[in-house]
C-alpha cells in the first residue's frame, strides 16, 4: 500500500513540475515582452515630446494604445518641470538691490494640469491647436510607468509558493530628459 501511495505522490509531483514550470516560464517571458513593449513605447513617446516641444491628444492616445497592447493596467505619471529665471535681490521689496544675477527655479506640472490641457471639457477636435500642451527648450519632461495588476507569472508563482507577492509592480520604467526643441 505504501508503495502505491509513494508512486501516486511521485506521479502528482512529476505532473505538477511538467505542467507548472513550463507555464511559469512562458508567463515570465510574457512579462519580459510586456516590459520591452512598455519601455519602447515610453521612450518613443518621451523622446518625441522632447524633440517636438509639445504633446498633442493624438500623441498621448497613441502612447496609451501601445501600453494597452500588453494586457496590463498601468499607472502613468507625467511630469513637466518648467525652467524659470528669477532676479536675485538682497531686499525683494526694493528694486534697487538687484544683485545682477538670476536664480534658476523649476515649476512642476503633473498629470492633472497636462491632461486638463490635452482633454478639456469641451467639444473641440483632437487636432485643435488649443489642445496642444507646449514645453520650452531647457524644460524637463519625464514619464514614470508601473503596472497596477498582478501578472500571470506572479499569480502562478504565488500559487506554487503558497504566498502573497503583495506589491504587483513588475514593470517600472522611469524615463525623461531635457526638452531639446520647440517645433510649434
Amino acid at each position: 500500500m505504501a508503495k502505491y501511495l509513494s508512486f501516486t505522490f511521485a506521479l502528482i509531483v512529476a505532473l505538477a513540475l511538467l505542467y507548472f514550470y513550463p507555464m511559469l516560464n512562458s508567463y515570465e517571458q510574457m512579462d519580459q515582452i510586456s516590459y520591452n513593449v512598455t519601455y519602447k513605447a515610453t521612450t518613443n513617446f518621451v523622446d518625441s515630446v522632447r524633440m517636438k516641444g509639445y504633446i498633442t491628444p493624438t500623441m498621448y492616445n497613441d502612447y496609451q494604445k501601445e501600453l494597452g497592447r500588453t494586457d496590463n493596467l498601468f499607472d502613468v505619471q507625467l511630469e513637466h518641470d518648467q525652467k524659470k529665471y528669477t532676479p536675485v535681490y538682497t531686499d525683494p521689496a526694493d528694486p534697487s538691490t538687484f544683485k545682477g544675477e538670476y536664480g534658476v527655479n523649476y515649476e512642476g506640472f503633473f498629470n492633472e494640469q497636462i491632461l486638463a490641457k490635452l482633454f478639456p471639457d469641451n467639444n473641440l477636435p483632437l487636432n485643435d491647436p488649443s489642445r496642444k500642451y507646449l514645453l520650452r527648450v531647457g524644460d524637463t519632461f519625464s514619464v514614470t510607468v508601473k503596472n497596477k495588476n498582478m501578472t500571470k507569472a506572479m499569480l502562478v508563482r504565488d500559487f506554487l509558493n503558497n504566498g502573497n507577492t503583495g506589491d504587483p509592480t513588475r514593470i517600472f520604467i522611469p524615463y525623461g530628459g531635457m526638452v531639446l526643441n520647440e517645433d510649434y
